[in-house]
């Protein structure tokens, strides 16, 4: 987070009486719809609705900004003495936790302060969020060469006949792309939202930064369930079924598990006043959140101090809840959060698996693999009665495994102008440089799919390619994109039903 100009913290203080004295904007909300939670807030078509909209979120930044403002740590950073390790939970030493960080004392009282100010705030109801009741839909944050790979996952998600309607977050109007926001993601019920309309209507003291956008999007969602889904993420069923389903329906929160055992900071726990994992335990899996599910309604709190988290995150709670190991960022606000604010979540027990193709030097993996957490809970609950409401259950040790749910195909980016592109990991090409499937193993979850979920998928790549060249403004000076990928699907998936 960048501060437009160097502030006192006197003048930060004088600032945030300002925008609390000066907030003018009423706080609404829309009247449930009869039809039920799966409704559009409000269409492209009705300004008054979205006139109404854009004032209840911008009320919600007036109230925010100043809270976050004068609970600033005003101390020097954690000074970083090395990354913690990237390792599994089961190999994992219960007896030895990283510390790769250094704080004086003062630094940490400081750093506590603040974080109690802003629960303080947070708890007296300072701000609150808006969202029209009884609604649910999924959010996505987009803008530039994310918006072709979002059209393709927004094609897939249609496939499972979900109905659900789709906010799609843009940075500002240069990102707002007419033909898409306007004609193609409208005929995917999808509608764009541009963050600065909200942020430019409010006093501007502070800069927000794309990787903070994820929150800031959960936060100005007209819907009351969120699923959030990172662009080049796609779901293989019908997301309707997580809403109405165990564990959501009595946590409010469902995340998914990374690879690696989470590192949390021993400063943080004394920062946040909550107390350090019991010696000998082995620490819980840590986030990977390109998929979360929360209710506005019941988590609010939850999304208030995952904000502050992520506003203050790079200098300060991003290496105090991950000490620099793998994917560290706002992966792991979402569950600190809510274990602060004592609200409680389900996250997945099954491990998240990497997909891809053989190659000489192994797994060439260009996706992720994410299971259902409804089964998941059931294969689990029993286990899981005796144990804290926060906490998922133990590992089962049966063979039972819930069934695939989401794809995070995340490395590279599916994106027809550019996959065929050299890469690190090119999922497009074996090792002689010949043509290849990009998902063969692990072969006994893909075959879980019930389905052939690659082909599909590069239906809708052709589809998006062929259909929309030269139609992103990313795409503008690329030559070729229907052609390499016609190329690739006669070659890769041509059958007797012919070519395509």
């Amino acid at each position: 987070m960048t501060l437009l100009r160097p502030l006192t913290r006197v003048r930060i203080l004088l600032l945030a009486i300002v925008l609390t004295l000066s907030s003018v904007w009423s706080y609404s909300r829309y009247p449930s719809s009869s039809s039920g939670l799966s409704r559009t807030p409000f269409a492209s078509t009705n300004d008054l609705a979205q006139k109404q909209a854009l004032a209840g979120h911008i009320q919600v930044w007036s109230q925010l900004q100043p809270v976050l403002l004068t609970s600033m740590p005003n101390c020097n950073p954690p000074v970083r003495l090395g990354n913690a390790p990237s390792i599994r939970v089961e190999e994992s030493d219960p007896d030895t936790r990283p510390e790769m960080l250094d704080m004086l004392p003062e630094e940490v009282e400081e750093m506590k302060n603040a974080h109690t100010k802003f629960l303080d705030a947070v708890r007296m109801n300072a701000v609150r969020l808006h969202y029209v009741p009884d609604t649910r839909g999924i959010i996505s944050t987009a803008g530039g060469s994310h918006l072709p790979v979002l059209a393709i996952s927004l094609r897939m998600l249609r496939r499972t006949g979900s109905e659900l309607p789709v906010e799609v977050f843009l940075a500002n109007d240069e990102e707002y792309e007419p033909l898409i926001c306007d004609v193609v993601f409208p005929s995917l019920n999808a509608q764009c939202v541009v963050l600065s309309h909200i942020f430019d209507a409010a006093p501007k003291v502070m800069e927000i930064e794309k990787y903070q956008f994820k929150l800031f999007a959960m936060l100005f969602s007209s819907f009351e369930e969120i699923l959030f889904l990172d662009a080049d993420a796609f779901p293989l069923l019908q997301p309707e079924s997580l809403f109405t389903n165990e564990p959501f329906k009595s946590r409010g929160m469902v995340t998914w598990p990374d690879f690696w055992a989470s590192t949390v900071s021993s400063y943080y726990y004394e920062i946040a006043s909550q107390p350090p994992p019991e010696p000998g335990t082995r620490p819980r899996q840590s986030t990977e959140s390109g998929e979360i599910l929360i209710s506005k309604r019941t988590h609010a709190k939850t999304l208030l101090l995952s904000t502050y988290y992520n506003l203050w995150g790079p200098n300060y709670y991003y290496p105090l809840l991950s000490q620099g190991a793998a994917g560290e960022g706002d992966k792991e606000t979402f569950v600190a959060a809510a274990l602060a604010v004592n609200e409680p979540y389900y996250q997945v027990t099954e491990d998240i698996v990497a997909m891809g193709h053989s190659t000489a030097g192994g797994l060439a993996g260009s996706a992720m693999v994410q299971f259902d957490p409804a089964e998941d809970y059931a294969l689990h609950k029993d286990k899981e009665q005796n144990l804290p409401p926060n906490l998922a259950g133990p590992k089962s040790s049966g063979s039972e495994t819930p069934r695939p749910f989401f794809i995070h195909a995340n490395f590279p980016k599916f994106d027809p102008a550019t996959v065929f592109e050299p890469h690190e990991v090119n999922p497009a090409f074996a090792d002689d440089g010949t043509y290849t499937r990009a998902w063969t193993i692990p072969q006994n979850v893909i075959e879980n799919f019930g389905a052939d979920v690659e082909k599909r998928y590069w239906s809708e790549i052709l589809w998006t390619a062929c259909e929309l060249e030269g139609k992103f403004r990313s795409w503008s000076e690329k030559k070729g994109i229907c052609s390499g990928v016609r190329t690739y699907w006669n070659t890769v998936f041509a059958d007797n039903q012919g070519v395509i």
